[in-house]
C-alpha cells in the first residue's frame, strides 16, 4: 500500500469504535460508486455533481501526453518559466506538487500590487501564464490575466502563444479564451475545486513546469483500490474517523510534517479540510504546524495532531518515534492526495455536513464588490501607533492606545475553546517574515493559531471562519503599498481590489460576531519591526 497510517492512544479507540460502522454502511465503496445519498438528502443535489474525484486517475490519463507535448513546444519556443494565476485549490495543489518535485513554478495567488509587479519583472519575455479558474469568473485571476496580456504585448510577445487556460467546460472563461486564441484545457466539472489536485487544475501548471505528472497519477492509482474497499484497514476510513470521530471535543487539527520528502502538503490539506467541513457551526479547524510549533508541546485538549513522516515503519518499531495519541501518516504525494480527499468526504458524513459546498465563501466576495462599486473613504483609524493604523471591533480598540494593548485585549477575549486567525493582505514576497507571527502569537496564548496570506485564504479557510464554530478571533494585517497597478478595462486598481477584499472580509466577520483587530502598515518595511516588538 502506498499510504500507511498509524493511530494510538485515545484516537485509536475512536477509530476502532467508528470504522466498523463505516465498513458496515459501505461508505468507501459508496463514495467510489458516487452515491450522493451518503451525506443526507440536503446534500444530495451538490454531492451528485462533486464525486468525480473518485475516477480522476482514469479521466486525467489522456491529459499527460497533451501537457507534455505543449511543454516541449513551449521549450522549443524559448519559454522556460511558468507562472500560475489561480486561487484556492487551483494554486495550492500545483504549489505542493512542484515544490515536492523540486520544480520551479511562480504561483501568483495574490492581488498585492508589489507581488504582481515582481512576477512581471521576472523573465517576462520567456514566460508563459497558466490561468486557472473553475468558475471562469474569479476576480483575482481575471485581473492577473488582463495585466499579463497587456505586459506581453508591451514587450512584443503575442499572448496567444503564452497564455494557457484551465477552466470548466461551458464557463465564461472557456468561451473568451477560445475567442482570444488561447490554448484551453477543460477539467471534469464533477470535481470541486478543492478536490481537483489530480485534474487539469493540478496537472497542467505542474506538468508544464516540468513535473512527471504521469508518475503522480501512478501514485494515486496504486492506492485507489484500497480506498474503494470497505475494510477496517482502509487508510481513508481510518483517517476520516480519526479526525472527525472525536468532534466536537477534538475539533482542531494540527498538521505537521516531520520529513522533507513532501513539501507544503499541510497548506493544501488545510484548504481541503477547512472549506469542506467548516459550516453549520461545525467543522474541523486545520492548523499548519512545524515540529517546533508551541502548540505541539501544549497538549491542547481539543487539538488532534496529524504527523506526516518519511518512513511509515519507523513508528511501528522505535518507541521514540511512536508519538502516542497522534495520527502518523506516510506515503507518496499522489497517494496522500487521494487518501485525504476520500477521508474528508468520510469526515463530512461523520460530522453531519455536506463536504462539497461552501455556502459562506460568497459573502466576502459580495462585500468586496460592494466596496469596489461604492469606493467609500477609508474608515478613520481608532489610533495610530508607530506608523501602524489600528481599526477593528470597538470592544478591542476602544480605550487602548498601543498595538500591544489591542493585541492583549483580543487575546484575552479568545474563548477557552477558541483560536486566533492571522490574515496578512500584503506582498508576501516582500514581507515573508510576517508568517513568523504565527508562532509569536502561539507563544502568547495556549490556543491554536492559524496564518493565512490574503486574499488566497478567502478561497479556502475563509469558509471555516464564517461557517464553522464561532470561537475565532481575527488579526488582519494590511499595508499601504508604495506602488499600484491598473487592471486593463476594469474600473479599479489592484491596490483598490486588495483593500476592498480585506475590508469586505472584516465586515463579514464582524457581522458574524467575530472580533477583528485590523492593523495597517503605513510603512511596511519599517512597521514590521514595531509589530513584532508589540508581541514581546
Amino acid at each position: 500500500m502506498s499510504v500507511k497510517i498509524h493511530v494510538s492512544g485515545a484516537v485509536k479507540a475512536v477509530v476502532e469504535a467508528t470504522v466498523p460502522t463505516l465498513v458496515e454502511d459501505l461508505v468507501a465503496s459508496g463514495i467510489t460508486a458516487q452515491d450522493p445519498a451518503l451525506w443526507g438528502p440536503e446534500a444530495e443535489a451538490e454531492a451528485s455533481i462533486r464525486l468525480g474525484f473518485t475516477e480522476v486517475v482514469s479521466v486525467s490519463r489522456p491529459l499527460v501526453a497533451e501537457i507534455e507535448q505543449l511543454r516541449d513546444n513551449l521549450l522549443a519556443a524559448g519559454v522556460d518559466h511558468i507562472v500560475l494565476a489561480g486561487m484556492g485549490g487551483s494554486s495550492l495543489a500545483p504549489e505542493v506538487i512542484t515544490r515536492t518535485a523540486g520544480i520551479e513554478l511562480t504561483v501568483l495567488d495574490s492581488t498585492a500590487p508589489g507581488q504582481v509587479e515582481a512576477a512581471l519583472a521576472d523573465r517576462l519575455a520567456t514566460s508563459a501564464l497558466v490561468v486557472s479558474s473553475k468558475s471562469g469568473s474569479t476576480v483575482e485571476t481575471d485581473s492577473q490575466r488582463r495585466i499579463y496580456e497587456k505586459a506581453f504585448r508591451e514587450v512584443g510577445v503575442d499572448p496567444k502563444g503564452r497564455i494557457i487556460v484551465v477552466t470548466d467546460p461551458g464557463s465564461p472563461l472557456e468561451a473568451s479564451a477560445h475567442e482570444a486564441g488561447y490554448r484551453v484545457f477543460t477539467a471534469d466539472p464533477n470535481v470541486g475545486g478543492r478536490y481537483s489536485a489530480l485534474t487539469a487544475f493540478g496537472l497542467v501548471p505542474s506538468g508544464l513546469a516540468g513535473v512527471n505528472i504521469g508518475e503522480l497519477l501512478d501514485e494515486a492509482d496504486a492506492i485507489q483500490l484500497y480506498l474503494s474497499t470497505d475494510d477496517v484497514d482502509n487508510p481513508a476510513l481510518i483517517l476520516g474517523a480519526a479526525i472527525a470521530g472525536s468532534a466536537p471535543l477534538k475539533n482542531k487539527l494540527g498538521i505537521v510534517a516531520d520529513g522533507t520528502h513532501i513539501v507544503g502538503f499541510a497548506d493544501w490539506a488545510e484548504q481541503l479540510v477547512a472549506e469542506s467541513t467548516g459550516k453549520l457551526g461545525r467543522g474541523l479547524l486545520p492548523v499548519v504546524l512545524d515540529v517546533h510549533s508551541p502548540e505541539i508541546g501544549e497538549h491542547l485538549p481539543d487539538l488532534q495532531i496529524v504527523r506526516l513522516v518519511n518512513e511509515a515503519d519507523q513508528f511501528h518499531l522505535l518507541p521514540q518515534n511512536r508519538h502516542d495519541g497522534e495520527i502518523l501518516m506516510s506515503g507518496s504525494l499522489g497517494g496522500l492526495i487521494l487518501t485525504w480527499e476520500y477521508a474528508v468526504a468520510v469526515a463530512g458524513r461523520l460530522l453531519g455536513i455536506n463536504p462539497f459546498d461552501q455556502p459562506d465563501v460568497e459573502s466576502a466576495k459580495v462585500a468586496t464588490r460592494g466596496l469596489l462599486d461604492a469606493r467609500p473613504e477609508p474608515e478613520a483609524p481608532a489610533f495610530t501607533d508607530n506608523g501602524i493604523e489600528v481599526r477593528g471591533t470597538a470592544s478591542i480598540t476602544t480605550g487602548v492606545e498601543t498595538v500591544a494593548a489591542a493585541i492583549e485585549r483580543l487575546l484575552s477575549d479568545t474563548p477557552s475553546d477558541g483560536y486566533v486567525s492571522i490574515q496578512a493582505y500584503v506582498d508576501r514576497v516582500a514581507l515573508p517574515q510576517l508568517a513568523e507571527l504565527r508562532d509569536a502569537f502561539a507563544s502568547k496564548i495556549d490556543r491554536p493559531v492559524t496564518f493565512g496570506w490574503g486574499p488566497r485564504f478567502l478561497h479556502s479557510t475563509g469558509q471555516f471562519h464564517k461557517g464553522g464554530p464561532a470561537v475565532g478571533v481575527f488579526v488582519q494585517i494590511t499595508e499601504t503599498p508604495s506602488i499600484d497597478l491598473e487592471v486593463p478595462d476594469r474600473p479599479f486598481t489592484l491596490g483598490q481590489l486588495i483593500q476592498a477584499q480585506a475590508a469586505g472580509d472584516a465586515s463579514v466577520l464582524e457581522q458574524h460576531s467575530r472580533p477583528v483587530l485590523r492593523l495597517n502598515l503605513t510603512d511596511p518595511a519599517a512597521n514590521v519591526t514595531s509589530l513584532f516588538d508589540s508581541l514581546n
